[in-house]
């Protein structure tokens, strides 16, 4: 006799919505960011019913930046969903800015029904296509059947070799579209990378060049963060005496306040170390292409990385060490540890590098000493560094706010460091900072998040202050205000070019609304906002926010319009913006 259970099984429906997200949460994603709408609402229904958490954004382009940064944080991609045309559209910045970076990430597209294609159907836009630039990898699965196996090779190709971007399209009828259960196959969960190691004969070769370096320099990358190298490089760093100068997401891989740091000296040790380390840190505009007058002519070059294709790149390197950053530095360690030796800390270099560092710091901190207001830079960032917590997540951009925070506002733990990256991308502030406090809420309850903005960069992305409140994350924002993009007016001086003539035609591009209240936006949603013009007020509204766990907060905190940054030897930026 027929098995009447068994008839009603291969009867059941299920929807291709239902079929998207649990061939997503078979991969392991734990979060998916977006904006819901036609033809992609149902995608997030479906998911949250599976226990994947969605935090809808109130834009495509900080949705795609939040889940690249779960990417970097988590070693899993971020999922970014987005309806059709102008959403999709929407957040390419955050596929290209993943890219650049080497994060893994994930974006599910809606699209117009499949027989409307070529008709001029709503949002109608080639988005595979156009995806294919800004991606690893961008299909369209055939059938929903196929959407579990199209949903796999997007996650492992995000994760595997260098990490990346990929995309999913999803036609609208799919969405709704009901299928036998049993005709779906579920492919399990892609694995982690497999590690891998550099040859054994070019790590020899690569021990034999540190040892006989007479100017030696490790350069760290936020690649060595990703790796979670940080315990082997520590090791190399304190059993070798050797100076370490990280990038600015790889700080915290080695503490920041580590003795053998030089970040302070950064100028000083690139340009005249005889032999430099690179472990995941790429010879780009960050590290000024690793070319003279910047570094020695002759100076050698170790790039430790797992991308073949970067090796080589911009110069002859004396060794490659092609391999995870984190096995590739065990491998070292095992060499050099073959015969006894450490690099001398009385040495010439050692020397001349910590009278650099002294002599900036020294600079730097006499600038924050200044009892003049407006506050500069330098005195906002040395109160605010005071207070931080030593596990908080510091998230940054803007323009001198992003460059001068790297030097003054200290990282101890890896991956606890965002900020523009690569790509130089302005607006990933706010969906940095809201993809770190979803992982903080789960993993670590309790810690804080700093989101430090340049008044023009918190313009990108304000309106996810809503998004903060609505999910009640623990981020502090502080916003530098200068009044303008690098430099601004004050209101005097914006109140006399507005007497005669009309604002676009006198006002300089660079400026912004003088002594606007931003603060007002947190306000408006629920959130604590601080209005800040001295030290005193800054620093009394930084402990209140930090010991307010009930809301987010906002601290607007008003500089000299015209403050720049000091001429010093250690900025970031291969020439001067301005």
């Amino acid at each position: 006799m027929p098995d009447s259970n068994f008839a009603e099984r291969s009867e059941e429906q299920v929807s291709g919505a239902t079929v998207i997200a649990q061939a997503l949460k078979t991969q392991d994603v734990e979060y998916i960011f977006g904006i819901v709408g036609i033809p992609v609402t149902e995608i997030a229904i479906a998911a949250q019913q599976l226990g994947i958490k969605y935090i809808g954004m109130r834009n495509e382009q900080a949705a795609c930046y939040a889940a690249s940064a779960i990417g970097y944080l988590t070693g899993r991609p971020g999922v970014c969903l987005v309806v059709s045309g102008p959403g999709l559209i929407h957040s390419l910045g955050g596929m290209a800015n993943a890219n650049m970076n080497c994060w893994p990430l994930l974006v599910i597209g809606g699209s117009p029904e499949r027989n409307q294609e070529t008709m001029g159907a709503f949002q109608e836009f080639p988005q595979v296509e156009a995806c294919r630039l800004y991606t690893k990898f961008s299909a369209r699965p055939s059938s929903i059947e196929a959407v579990p196996f199209v949903i796999e090779k997007a996650v492992r190709s995000s994760i595997y070799g260098r990490p990346g971007a990929c995309y999913v399209d999803i036609p609208a009828d799919f969405v709704n579209l009901q299928v036998n259960v049993n005709s779906i196959k579920y492919v399990e969960r892609c694995m982690s990378p497999p590690i891998s190691m550099a040859e054994t004969s070019a790590v020899c070769t690569a021990a034999s060049v540190i040892r006989s370096a007479k100017q030696p320099l490790l350069i760290i990358g936020k690649g060595a963060a990703y790796a979670h190298a940080e315990e082997s490089i520590q090791k190399l760093v304190e059993q070798y005496k050797l100076p370490f100068l990280p990038t600015p997401m790889g700080k915290g891989v080695v503490p920041d306040n580590h003795p053998y740091c030089v970040g302070a000296a950064r100028s000083r040790a690139l340009q005249f170390a005889d032999v430099i380390v690179l472990f995941g840190a790429r010879l780009n505009w960050i590290l000024h292409f690793g070319l003279p007058p910047r570094y020695q002519p002759d100076v050698k070059f170790i790039q430790v990385d797992i991308c073949a294709e970067e090796l080589g790149n911009n110069v002859k390197p004396a060794v490659t060490l092609l391999g995870d950053i984190n096995a590739v530095t065990k491998q070292l360690l095992e060499e050099l540890d073959k015969t006894p030796w450490q690099y001398p800390p009385e040495s010439k270099w050692w020397k001349t590098l910590r009278e650099k560092m002294k002599s900036n710091e020294a600079a730097s901190k006499e600038l924050a000493s200044k009892k003049s207001l407006p506050m500069n830079y330098y005195t906002v960032f040395y109160h605010v560094q005071e207070q931080l917590p030593r596990d908080c997540f510091v998230v940054s951009e803007g323009a001198n706010t992003m460059d001068i925070g790297r030097t003054v506002l200290q990282n101890y733990l890896p991956r606890h460091r965002l900020d523009a990256g690569t790509f130089g991308t302005m607006g990933v502030g706010l969906g940095f900072a809201i993809a770190a406090a979803m992982v903080a809420k789960d993993r670590s309850p309790g810690q804080r998040i700093i989101c430090v903005e340049g008044d023009s960069a918190f313009g990108f992305s304000g309106m996810e202050v809503e998004t903060i409140c609505r999910y009640n994350l623990p981020i502090i924002l502080l916003v530098v205000n200068n009044n303008g993009i690098y430099q601004g007016f004050d209101s005097d001086t914006w109140k006399e070019m507005l007497k005669f003539q009309d604002a676009a035609s006198v006002v300089p591009p660079m400026c912004l609304l003088p002594n606007s209240h931003y603060e007002q936006v947190m306000t408006a949603f629920g959130g604590k906002g601080y209005f800040v013009q001295t030290p005193e007020e800054l620093q009394r509204s930084l402990r209140q926010s930090l010991a307010d766990t009930t809301k987010p907060s906002l601290i607007n905190i008003m500089i000299e319009p015209q403050a720049t940054r000091k001429t010093q030897d250690f900025h970031w930026l291969t020439r001067s913006n301005m």
